[in-house]
């Protein structure tokens, strides 16, 4: 049977001929060297692109500059002196090998670049609005000259390093970009004024490397089709669409469609935007040149870009973020194994830990980064030499992913759940606002592993230390998750949980108090401001909230909360409560609030396991928040370390 049938059609870029309309899209991944030579972790992590059947991969960007000027992540890879082509020449051999369309990004991070540096290249000095971003130098004319020549000799060099594709990337605040919006090109010369002068860099390195690598050699590039920069002074979407006009007039041969910059003050690429959403503006696009557009950006499942090809909107479907989740989508799509496919969220850990400075990793695919390791199983577990029958206690995230792969190894394994609906805390998490029910995604691919692997799950029934001794297990395995900490000062009739709220439904006074302003208390927040009218006072015991939030959603849940005024009391730690009235320290002062209900968000592991099964003859473990109270990534990784390394 046939799956995704324009997927699966062939496509054509310039003279290639292209398998299918799937091209993986450029990430950084910091698996290189300091100084930009490529390493086998970056090259294992291609291999795996290119085996998973997509059409086309494309490397992550490289800096094309010695300076470095250009480069934005310690991690990056160069490709500005001919030392770096038979590295770079080891990527495109694996990608090719294996049966896709090898495809170099040149990238100077402008803006966003000089990462080891005291200042970064911009054509005008505007104000950086992210922090962790170097202070601006105006870019002089002769630098211009100098980088057009960096980006065709670089364009020269991933030719003689057997690349089939070259791509451009323009967009978010790399340096093409900053030249192209009104918003960070300032300038006074021949590249500012209408929409074409500010092109006018763009123009001349596309046509720099045309002539350089000839028509044989398709070149495409990254543009932004609709900035979100209204509130600063950046592009309409009209000089945006004619940005890709220009860059087919210059000798483009593909565009691919990008939303929003890093600096954007609404949300682009996670889950509260729905999949999908962002295809009327490749549609824009598509609408105005004649060369073939693809998008990536929230097009998670593959029929939502199937639907997208079949109505003219895009020409191919480049994916980032759900191929680092999955490397194999491609080849499970067309094979009709979509149930098989590891769910990305949208959560954005990968992207986040780039300007940490920290290789990039994934919450629901902890063998990123080590595909080339034979331990970590990436492509299958060797056989295993002693059988174990092994319990699981608790069937959330942690338990779920340990049980799968323990199962796949081939271990005889058995899962408890107390309650008869697995995924145990993200239940929680999958409430608290229209988009994070995607959270539900990997749970229910975990439990379809598991089901694949011959698990047997035991839902609504409680595991108790008696019913393990019984059991007679080999190895104990504890993911019960964990519970809301005791407040021996509160008055415990008016005391809540966020399971009470967000699950049971039950409805707090208007006046709440929430203790914690981490991840979970955020959530409760975001959560009862979504649903009805409270005051509502959070209670924080450091100085930081959301300490265990990804950036890309912190700043949302506080602009959110500010706006339905939000009280937050930092450095308050709770004294006591007579009545109604709560007291709490904060630095050097007492305060006081009164409150009609509250909700403690602080969490300890579930049960002391550890101690309940003292004695016994199986080996017990503890995995996920029946350890730790953490993340989703955490529980993930938690139970896929314990299970590859149980023999």
């Amino acid at each position: 049977m046939e799956y995704y049938s324009h997927i699966f059609s062939q496509g054509h870029i310039g003279s290639l001929i292209i398998k299918n309309r799937i091209k993986y899209a450029a990430t950084e991944t910091n698996f290189n060297t300091i100084n930009g030579y490529v390493t086998d972790k970056e090259v294992a992590y291609m291999e795996a692109q290119a085996k998973g059947g997509a059409g086309i991969v494309t490397t992550q960007g490289a800096y094309p500059d010695i300076k470095a000027e250009g480069k934005g992540f310690k991690g990056m890879m160069s490709i500005s002196d001919d030392k770096f082509i038979p590295g770079l020449a080891r990527i495109s051999e694996v990608i090719k090998q294996n049966g896709a369309v090898s495809c170099l990004q040149i990238l100077h991070c402008g803006r966003e670049g000089g990462v080891e540096l005291d200042y970064c290249l911009m054509p005008s000095v505007v104000p950086q609005k992210l922090s962790y971003f170097k202070q601006p130098r105006e870019i002089s004319k002769k630098q211009i000259n100098e980088s057009i020549h960096d980006h065709v000799k670089a364009a020269r060099r991933a030719v003689d390093a057997g690349y089939e594709m070259i791509e451009l990337s323009g967009i978010v605040g790399y340096l093409i970009s900053t030249f192209i919006s009104r918003y960070t090109n300032k300038r006074q010369d021949e590249y500012n004024g209408n929409i074409r002068d500010r092109c006018r860099i763009m123009m001349e390195v596309i046509q720099g490397i045309k002539a350089e690598v000839g028509n044989s050699i398709p070149l495409g590039i990254r543009l932004c089709g609709l900035e979100l920069l209204d509130d600063r002074g950046g592009n309409t979407v009209e000089e945006s669409i004619e940005s890709f006009r220009i860059a087919e007039e210059a000798g483009a041969d593909y565009v691919s469609v990008t939303i929003g910059w890093h600096e954007s003050s609404q949300s682009v690429i996670t889950r509260d935007v729905p999949m999908g959403h962002w295809l009327y503006v490749a549609e824009m696009v598509k609408k105005a040149v004649n060369v073939p557009v693809m998008m990536a950006f929230r097009q998670f499942l593959p029929e939502i870009p199937e639907k997208a090809i079949g109505e003219g909107k895009i020409d191919f479907w480049e994916a980032c973020r759900p191929m680092i989740a999955d490397p194999e989508i491609p080849r499970k799509s067309k094979e009709g194994r979509t149930d098989e496919i590891i769910p990305c969220i949208a959560c954005n850990v990968c992207f986040s830990r780039l300007y940490y400075h920290q290789p990039i990793m994934c919450s629901v695919r902890p063998t990123l980064g080590h595909e080339g390791e034979e331990s970590w199983g990436y492509y299958g577990f060797p056989p295993i030499k002693d059988r174990k029958s092994i319990i699981v206690v608790g069937g959330g995230p942690a338990g779920l992913q340990f049980a799968s792969i323990a199962a796949k190894k081939g271990h005889k394994v058995t899962l408890y759940e107390k309650n008869n609906i697995l995924g145990g805390n993200i239940l929680l998490a999958s409430k608290v606002d229209h988009g994070a029910i995607e959270l539900l995604r990997p749970v229910k691919y975990l439990e379809s592993e598991c089901h694949r692997q011959k698990v047997e799950i035991n839902p609504g029934i409680e595991c108790t230390p008696q019913l393990l001794t019984e059991k007679n297990a080999d190895i104990v395995v504890i993911a019960t998750g964990s519970h809301i900490k005791h407040y021996s000062l509160l008055e415990s009739s008016i005391l809540l949980s966020p399971e009470d709220i967000i699950v049971n439904g039950m409805l707090p006074g208007k006046r709440v108090a929430i203790i914690g302003g981490e991840g979970v208390g955020l959530g409760v927040a975001v959560f009862l401001s979504g649903s009805g009218d409270y005051d509502i006072t959070i209670i924080e015991k450091t100085n930081k909230l959301g300490r265990d939030v990804n950036p890309f959603y912190l700043w949302q849940y506080i602009q959110l909360l500010k706006k339905k005024r939000v009280v937050f009391m930092m450095n308050s730690q709770i004294n006591g409560m007579e009545g109604s009235v709560l007291s709490m320290g904060s630095l050097n002062e007492q305060k006081t609030i009164e409150v009609d209900s509250i909700i403690v968000t602080y969490r300890q592991p579930a049960v002391d396991w550890k101690t309940a099964l003292e004695g016994t003859k199986e080996k017990v473990y503890l995995i996920g928040d029946a350890k730790k109270p953490r993340r989703l990534n955490n529980a993930i990784h938690d139970g896929y370390r314990l299970g590859m390394e149980i023999q």
